[in-house]
């Protein structure tokens, strides 16, 4: 069974306060999450297998965007967000 069966998909947009390399001004800037949420249940035709792995499931969110662009109007640069992709909920 494939492993997106036991989730949720869903997209978030969070502002997140970042400096610019460039002008190391901080502004915040929105970044795009994929949220993926645990099902309440495990879906039909899951075998033994499907059962310990959805058990292990959790719930967690993925970041879509990997670059922002300056806010500052004589930069307006676009530089890399560093840091974590992958955070888990729950």
């Amino acid at each position: 069974m494939d492993e997106r069966l036991f989730y949720e998909e869903s997209e978030v947009t969070k502002e997140i306060p970042l400096v610019c390399p460039f002008c190391r001004q901080e502004n915040s800037f929105p970044v795009r999450w994929k949220v993926r949420s645990k099902r309440k249940a495990l879906p039909k035709g899951a075998g033994e297998e499907d059962r310990k792995r959805f058990g292990k499931a959790r719930s967690y969110m993925v970041r879509v965007d990997d670059l922002v662009a300056c806010r500052n109007i004589r930069c307006r640069k676009r530089f890399e967000i560093s840091g974590q992709s992958v955070v888990l909920t729950e």
